[in-house]
């Protein structure tokens, strides 16, 4: 079973509410989607399921009371999606970040009526990091249900990242997720939640490149907590790290060494990607010098099916 778990859901009316046509966030304007195109893209890519999430920049743009109404109607569209198909679809529902009380309203909702696979949220929101102790009260009930954590970059809020006139998706996207990643592990905000299974978008930035970096950190032990949260190479193997954009050699070496093959999960980034780069992604990963045959099976569902065993059930396998 291939399974992808980054492939993004884009309703027109989340696009119209979140979204300026002229200068799209993230700097690419994806292809049109549809139901429809989604399964076209799967049929023609070869994924058996794809799990569905929102792309940045997420539901909260600044008005917390179209927060809240937005993210319901993400979560109840693409409910009905997966009703309609479960057999070819999953879902990350989305949370209003960073409004705590709504946010706590909507994973009961989406985890207990609508039984989603698990959420989506983003590196930042509206300026707010998954670090940061405001967002505690969101995290111990995630942490209280075990659910999967699916975390995708946000443009950064300094203005001064922006500054080249690039896409964010080439440099600030990653850049953020670093941002996310060694927020969350020296706050001890892994540490305080060893339930969550975190899946980090792109590879995790350039996070696991760092590694020896963080392995210094760790060694000079300047930064407090440090017995609590454990080492980054702990933590490197704890958490899910999926391939979109990410499926080259060099990287999939690197994942391998840092994180284990077991914890590397395919993805596509569909439709931002281009379909054609998009739909030969899996291909490539099969056809990688860097990997064994046990390894690309598992890369491309075997991990995911471990992880979200419910797929495999919805399809009866």
């Amino acid at each position: 079973m291939v399974i992808d778990t980054h492939h993004h859901l884009l309703p027109d009316f989340f696009w119209r509410e979140t979204d300026n046509a002229q200068a799209p966030v993230g700097g690419i304007a994806p292809l049109t989607w549809s139901k429809e195109a989604s399964l076209s893209f799967m049929d023609d890519a070869g994924i058996d399921v794809a799990v569905m999430s929102l792309s940045t920049p997420g539901v909260h743009t600044g008005d917390s009371k179209k927060a809240r109404s937005l993210a319901r109607r993400c979560n109840d569209f693409g409910a009905e999606l997966v009703q309609g198909r479960p057999d070819r679809f999953g879902l990350f529902a989305c949370i209003p970040l960073p409004d705590i009380d709504a946010s706590l309203e909507e994973i009961s909702y989406a985890d207990d009526i609508l039984a989603v696979d698990g959420f989506v949220v983003f590196t930042n929101s509206n300026g707010v990091y998954l670090g940061d102790a405001v967002l505690e009260p969101v995290f111990e009930e995630l942490e209280r249900r075990k659910t999967v954590v699916f975390v995708h970059p946000n443009p950064s809020p300094d203005p001064v990242a922006h500054s080249f006139g690039l896409p964010d998706n080439l440099l600030d996207f990653p850049t953020d997720t670093n941002r996310a990643v060694t927020e969350m592990h020296y706050t001890n905000r892994f540490a305080r939640t060893p339930a969550v299974k975190y899946i980090f978008s792109h590879a995790g930035g350039s996070v696991p490149y760092l590694a020896a970096r963080f392995a210094i950190i760790d060694e000079m032990g300047f930064i407090k907590g440090g017995e609590q949260r454990g080492s980054a190479a702990d933590m490197f193997r704890r958490h899910y790290w999926d391939t979109a954009l990410a499926a080259s050699d060099p990287v999939l070496r690197m994942l391998r060494d840092v994180a284990g093959i077991d914890h590397v999960l395919h993805g596509t980034d569909f439709p931002y990607l281009r379909r054609d780069l998009a739909a030969t992604a899996g291909q490539r990963i099969l056809q990688s010098t860097a990997l064994n045959d046990l390894e690309s099976r598992a890369i491309l569902g075997g991990n995911a099916a471990r992880l979200l065993p419910r797929l495999a059930t919805r399809r009866g396998e």
